[in-house]
């Protein structure tokens, strides 16, 4: 088989020495008193208000553009919890995603939503995505779908770990020259499970930000 379109492996590999990468294979045995990584971390202030740009896409309340063309689809498969919290944190971690995808598109990153979402080791996982894109000659196309979500709050209730996976099959790099699509044949290199670190914003009601990023690659979990 082929392995993954050739822009999603190249944003990984750029971004391994970023990211906590998980043990394939093992249960999480964590119970909800357990610590979360990550989870006393203060909250970098966004540079830009969030009303400075752009209309908001749906689940998005942040003022915070979002949007993405029309053959760039995130699908977010996902029950909300019952804890707003949680819920919160949950709706923040997709905005996360569209905002790096969102950086994809404009060719920036410093794109304000990369600002708004994330902080620390998420900020430097995002723009990290994003560079490899742009450095690649490249923009993204087709549907990258999330599902299997969980969610698990700290003992204080300022950071919830959001888990899920993610299915990138249907997802491809594109060549900004040529227009080309770089497509692949599925594989288990399509499969990877995140979990995010969101902390919760501390003088912006409702606002989580992505702190920490781990990912697991081939995630049989996933499959």
């Amino acid at each position: 088989m082929k392995r993954r379109s050739l822009p999603v492996a190249a944003a990984l590999a750029a971004s391994a020495a970023l990211l906590l990468t998980a043990c394939g294979g093992g249960d999480d045995k964590s119970s909800d008193n357990d610590k979360i990584a990550g989870a006393d971390q203060g909250s970098e202030t966004p540079k830009e208000s969030a009303a400075s740009s752009g209309t908001p896409t749906e689940g998005n309340s942040d003022g915070v553009d979002l949007s993405l063309p029309k053959d760039m689809n995130l699908v977010f498969d996902w029950d909300k919890p019952t804890d707003k919290n949680e819920a919160a944190a949950m709706d923040d971690a997709a905005n996360f995603f569209r905002a790096i995808y969102h950086g994809v598109d404009k060719r920036t990153t410093k794109d304000p939503a990369v600002t708004a979402y994330s902080a620390d080791g998420g900020m430097k996982y995002a723009k990290t995505q994003i560079e490899a894109w742009i450095e690649g000659g490249w923009t993204a196309t087709g549907t990258l779908r999330h599902y299997d979500v969980s969610t698990r709050s700290s003992d204080n209730g300022t950071s919830v770990e959001v888990a899920f996976c993610a299915d990138s099959s249907k997802f491809f790099g594109k060549e900004i020259r040529t227009g080309k699509v770089l497509t692949t044949e599925p594989s288990a290199e399509d499969f990877d499970h995140y979990k995010i670190i969101m902390i919760k914003y501390p003088t912006t009601d409702g606002l989580w930000q992505a702190s920490k990023v781990f990912v697991e690659t081939k995630a049989a979990q996933c499959q």
